[in-house]
């Protein structure tokens, strides 16, 4: 991978850990919110692994597609999940868990899926 493929992964891999941190630093809170880490963290690392996606494209690296996909949509997921709840006050827990959940599933995914690149 060239220098800007490794900066991008970077940039998603710091993405994905504010997600993830911003999240997991409420967990013991009664009251959980979304906060702008999550919120940053969520777009940063949706929007860095579509160009690290497109960056495979234009080169010369094999992509699976099928991997990719079910990543993108569970990233989308939480996405659209963080935006909507964005300026409540609190979230309900089951929310939160299921971000957290959708999270960890989506690092599982990208480290344990066989075939093609880790991300």
């Amino acid at each position: 991978m060239n220098t800007l493929g490794l900066i991008v992964l970077l940039l998603h891999l710091l993405g994905i850990a504010a997600l993830l941190g911003g999240l997991l630093a409420q967990a013991r809170d009664s009251e959980k919110r979304i906060t702008p880490v999550i919120r940053d963290g969520v777009g940063t690392a949706f929007v860095a692994g579509i160009v690290l996606v497109g960056l495979l494209e234009a080169g010369d690296g094999d992509v699976n597609h099928l991997k990719i996909g079910v990543k993108f949509l569970v990233n989308l997921v939480v996405l659209v999940l963080v935006m909507a709840n964005m300026r409540k006050p609190s979230i309900p827990n089951g929310l939160f868990w299921a971000l957290t959940g959708l999270t960890v599933l989506n690092v599982v995914l990208a480290l344990f899926w066989s075939g093609g690149h880790t991300y």
